[in-house]
Parts: C-alpha cells; sequence; structure tokens
C-alpha cells in the first residue's frame, strides 16, 4: 500500500481538487451560505465528494435517485446533474426548519422540476413510495443505517446501487470501547452489508468513507 502520510494533507487535498471537475458556481455559493447559516456546515457533502457522487450517478444513467438526508442541498444538486432525460431525485429532509430554505435552494439551482423534497421520517416515508430506484445515498441518522438499507432494498433495481456516506465515522468504527448510538448503528450496518451475499460492496475511505454497494440479486 502506498503511504502519503509524508505530505501536507491539507496540500495534497488542494492539489486533487485542482485536477478534477471544477465545482459550479451555484454550489460554491451554497458552501459559503451553509458555513455562514448552519452550526454543522462538515455536513456539507463538497467539491470533491459532489463529483465524486455525480460521477458514480453517471456510471448507472440513473432515472430515479433517492437521497436520505437533505442537509442543504448540495449532494442532491450533484446527482441531479446525472438524472438522464425525464429523470427524478426524491430527497428526505427530516428537519423541518429546513424546508423553506431548501425550496428556496432547489429552485434558484434552476433544477426544482427535477427535486421532490419530501419532508420527515425517512423509515416512515420510504414504505409509501411506489418508485423503482437506480441509486440510493444514504446520509441520514447513523443510529438507522440498517434500518434504511432494508426500507430501500425492495425498491432498489437489481443492478443499482446504494452509496452510503460516513462509514468510518471519524475512525470510531475501530475503537472497540466506544459505546454512543451512531458508531453502534454504524457498525451493526457495515457488518451486515460484508455479508451479505445479495450485494457487491467496497468502502472507498475518502473523507469520512462511502461505501459502494451494488445489487446483484
Amino acid at each position: 500500500m502506498i503511504t502519503f502520510a509524508f505530505m501536507n494533507v491539507e496540500r495534497l487535498d488542494e492539489y486533487i481538487l485542482q485536477h478534477i471537475d471544477k465545482e459550479p458556481e451555484f454550489l460554491k455559493k451554497l458552501t459559503r451560505e451553509t458555513h455562514l447559516r448552519t452550526t454543522s456546515p462538515r455536513m456539507l457533502s463538497g467539491h470533491l465528494q459532489g463529483r465524486m457522487l455525480k460521477m458514480f450517478c453517471n456510471m448507472v444513467s440513473p432515472v430515479r435517485i433517492l437521497e436520505i438526508g437533505t442537509f442543504t442541498g448540495y449532494s442532491a444538486i450533484c446527482m441531479t446533474e446525472s438524472l438522464t432525460t425525464g429523470g427524478e431525485l426524491h430527497t428526505i429532509e427530516i428537519n423541518d426548519e429546513m424546508e423553506d430554505f431548501l425550496t428556496r435552494v432547489f429552485e434558484e439551482s434552476g433544477l426544482k422540476e427535477k427535486i421532490h423534497l419530501h419532508i420527515g421520517d425517512a423509515l416512515d416515508i420510504i414504505p409509501e413510495m411506489t418508485q423503482t430506484f437506480d441509486v440510493v445515498f444514504m446520509d441520514g441518522n447513523k443510529r438507522h443505517y440498517l434500518e434504511y438499507f432494508h426500507a430501500v432494498y425492495p425498491k432498489l433495481r437489481v443492478g443499482g446501487i446504494i452509496i452510503a456516506d460516513n462509514t468510518l465515522w471519524d475512525g470510531h468504527v475501530l475503537d472497540t470501547e466506544r459505546k454512543d448510538d451512531q458508531t453502534a448503528g454504524i457498525c451493526r450496518f457495515n457488518d451486515y452489508i460484508a455479508s451479505d451475499d445479495r450485494l457487491e460492496k467496497v468502502i472507498v475511505p475518502v473523507r469520512d468513507g462511502m461505501t459502494l454497494i451494488r445489487k446483484i440479486k
């Protein structure tokens, strides 16, 4: 394994961002607004992860995408860029105080007609959905990742993908002494996915870890 421990991490991050697709101007503006208006701006997907999400989705040529956890809409906009003609993205946000903000952001993005915002608990909303999805992006409550998976699996087409964010959880997945519910939820999810032979799976060690899961049966 090649290690970059000897390098300046910030310089390496800057180099990466200079050598990938540029961040759209609207998303730069949304990043600034997220830092000004929210108390947890680190939850934002950001430039690198946003371009990765778009590329992963493009590989599937999605007609329908489901997102669990909207936050300020950055990842939703990135994935919507990948939709085929007539495609749609459904995004679920549990915090009803974000509704007005998100409605405005999606309208200003020019993608409002393709994005369907649902406010409420994903575990209540998903069972009522009748659509079949090509891509699911999971970035909601870490305590419930396994429950989200069981809810979306029947609604994901064979060959479709689930992208689960934060699956390394700041390295806490290695801490056997850690007892908080979010770490336990991530570990329970990771262990289950690793053992499920209906799936292809790989963890990409970018940011806080992204698990790519492909439904094969």
